[in-house]
């Protein structure tokens, strides 16, 4: 059975990019394009690992991890920031909103999957 994976990632470019990696390796991928619509998506299947944009329309990724941390069939999916945001104390802040990794942008291709896979256990 294939591993499941939801990106929650409003820049298309971005989900193209992980997607095509991801789905490469064998995963099968499920795209939102922004906070709520991944709310929405994680409530109705079971994944096995999110990965989560910070910087989001709606709501930002701070916000959205919280969320789906205070959600039973949610609470216990790793989650992975991917994102821009790079300064220091931003890698704190993504962990402490409830996310268990933080991978920079611009992602790495030849590193991306095997970075993504340290959280699949």
């Amino acid at each position: 059975m294939k591993r499941t994976i939801l990106l929650i990632e409003d820049n298309e470019q971005n989900r193209y990019l992980t997607t095509f990696l991801l789905e490469n390796r064998g995963y099968e991928v499920v795209s939102a394009e922004d906070g709520p619509q991944g709310l929405e998506i994680a409530a109705k299947r079971k994944f096995d690992l999110i990965l989560l944009d910070i910087q989001l329309p709606l709501m930002d990724g701070y916000q959205v991890a919280r969320a789906l941390r205070g959600r039973a069939e949610t609470g216990a999916v790793p989650i992975v920031a991917i994102t821009s945001y790079a300064m220091a104390g931003d890698r704190e802040k993504a962990l402490a909103a409830g996310c268990d990794g933080y991978i920079e942008k611009p992602i790495n291709p030849e590193t991306f999957v095997s970075e993504v896979e340290r959280f699949l256990g």
